[in-house]
């Protein structure tokens, strides 16, 4: 089962192969990388997430690299948190129901 990791504090030069060239090092499988980028100006953020292959690989990458420096910087690596989902819509608990405020 994948696993899917947070890495932080990125320099903001940092390319998807080099973060997979990182994670997959010592035999470690990656599955994906995406790094993230600001919606208004298309750069980077400073943070991707990293889909490791197993969660032993996923382990392994977290031991090897939290803490690790990267372009200068101390980079943090641990397991990413499902954000929870916004409500969207008319139904999504805000708004005003059954003519009362």
């Amino acid at each position: 089962m994948t696993k899917k990791l947070y890495v932080g504090n990125l320099p903001f030069s940092v390319t998807e192969d080099e973060l997979s060239s990182m994670f997959g090092a010592d035999g470690r499988q990656v599955s994906e990388v995406a790094i993230i980028n600001d919606r208004e100006t298309g750069r980077p953020r400073g943070f991707a997430f990293v889909t490791m292959a197993s969660e032993s690989d996923a382990r392994a990458a977290i031991e090897a690299l939290d803490g690790a420096s990267m372009g200068g910087r101390s980079l943090r690596v641990n397991e990413s948190e499902e954000k929870p989902r916004r409500g969207g819509g008319r139904d999504s608990g805000g708004g005003n129901r059954g003519g009362r405020w």
